[in-house]
């Protein structure tokens, strides 16, 4: 972290005692009264700042030192700003540490102990700045919700990709969350602090998207009257979130493999290479495979982008998780309604169970959110969800509750089964159940499955 330090102090003497006193700071500014400091602070902000409280025009009082450290900490609460007051401001100087200060000292200034104090105040700051990476590292796939395998299979993956440089693509039906776990190997990647640009390249129409992504220079074509920089050059330090690029158009795919292999691009009408550093992540609902071996994708540009592939899992693959999912939901949208919090019935759950949900997570929300509005009751019940036209024809009601516990509890002894290798014991032990239990369960639904010899 570069180490800024603004100082506002309308003395030129202590300005020039200071911009040659201040030891290990890469940049040291200077200014002279409330209002300026404010735009140098927007400026170049800085970690700490040194403010005098005797500023003009008001320089035998301290209302404008006050008024600007009020600004300062308006502007960014984590600004560490060392007060300088003079020796009879006790009471002045406690009233800063009461607004936010974070020390104050008492002139004259004394260099071997402003340097002391002015260090300090940097080492904290550049530790509250680590902390604050390292829960941000954490926020989006916490916020994931589930615990189906599938899921927990993603997530782990991105988790070990994260930290990288390496291409990722994540693959998923559309409302899946693909820009969630794009935006966590962002905040993560060790460019949190640069651009995140994300694109979609399947809603932009094939003649504008070259130069969305690439740029144009003034005159390239009719309409182009400046220069203008595209997506790639505007996520530079950054990443890149090129979504849908299996409905990227052939042509588009031979310019967009070149900056991905020379990390240069070329505005549209133009002539000069221009270097880029980006992380790029690419998504797509598509089976891209399948496009390279109809010749709609290229090959190459498969591989370049593809180096790590992380399948996003539909809803109705994630077992209970859509119910965890929903009651997330309702939490959220009856707070943002200011209605009473709302509970799903069983026979709501099990509808919830039973829905394909083709629009997956995004699907569910605009579901959730319209029950939670309509429903008369604390009970949100299957009729307030909507759902009966999404089952199958052949259906002619939703499932019972018992035959979607009846469901569930086949598929979690299967999998518990399979992934024991057919240790009975061992099947048991994942189910928190005895191994009778597991073999009556396995008798009553007539499973079938070979216990070990």
């Amino acid at each position: 972290m570069k180490k800024v330090l603004l100082i506002i102090d309308d003395d030129l003497g202590i300005q020039k005692q200071l911009k040659w006193g201040v030891e290990n700071v890469e940049q040291v500014e200077f200014a002279a009264d409330r209002v300026s400091g404010l735009k140098k602070a927007k400026l170049i902000s800085p970690q700490v700042v040194l403010l005098d409280l005797g500023l003009p025009p008001d320089e035998t009082n301290a209302s404008e030192g006050i008024a600007a450290l009020e600004e300062l900490l308006a502007f960014d609460p984590h600004i560490k700003v060392i007060v300088v007051t003079g020796n009879n401001e006790k009471e002045n100087a406690l009233k800063t540490i009461d607004i936010g200060a974070y020390d104050f000292y008492q002139k004259p200034i004394e260099l071997d102990e402003i340097n002391l104090i002015v260090q300090r105040a940097f080492h904290v700051a550049e530790l509250e700045d680590e902390n604050r990476r390292l829960a941000k590292k954490s926020l989006y796939l916490d916020n994931v919700i589930g615990n189906s395998e599938q899921l927990i299979k993603a997530k782990g993956l991105a988790k070990k990709v994260a930290g990288t440089n390496i291409s990722v693509l994540l693959q998923g039906e559309s409302g899946t969350g693909k820009e969630v776990f794009a935006s966590y190997l962002h905040e993560v990647s060790g460019r949190i602090d640069q651009p995140f640009i994300a694109i979609n390249c399947a809603s932009i129409p094939e003649n504008l998207l070259e130069s969305e992504l690439f740029g144009y220079e003034k005159g390239a074509f009719t309409g182009a009257i400046k220069t203008t920089k595209g997506k790639i050059e505007h996520a530079n330090g950054g990443t890149l979130f090129l979504d849908e690029i299996g409905d990227m158009p052939l042509p588009l795919q031979a310019k967009l493999l070149r900056f991905l292999q020379e990390r240069e691009i070329e505005r549209v009408g133009g002539r000069v290479s221009i270097p880029v550093d980006v992380r790029v992540i690419c998504a797509t609902h598509r089976n891209v495979m399948q496009q390279v071996e109809e010749g709609n994708f290229r090959e190459d540009l498969f591989y370049r982008i593809g180096e790590i592939t992380i399948n996003i899992p539909a809803l109705r693959d994630r077992g209970n998780d859509v119910v965890l999912l929903a009651t997330h939901f309702i939490d959220v949208y009856c707070k943002e309604n200011d209605i009473q919090l709302k509970k799903l019935t069983d026979e709501a759950k099990a509808a919830l169970m039973a829905h394909r949900w083709p629009g997956n997570i995004r699907e569910l929300q605009n579901k959730i959110k319209s029950a939670v509005v309509i429903a008369d009751s604390t009970a949100i019940g299957p009729d307030d969800l909507m759902l009966f036209g999404s089952l199958d024809e052949n259906e002619c009601k939703l499932p019972t509750l018992k035959e979607v516990r009846e469901r569930a509890e086949s598929k979690a002894i299967i999998e518990a089964f399979n992934y024991a290798e057919g240790n009975m014991s061992k099947a048991a032990e994942l189910l928190s159940i005895t191994r009778p239990t597991l073999y009556t369960l396995i008798n009553k639904y007539s499973l079938g499955l070979v216990k070990e010899s």
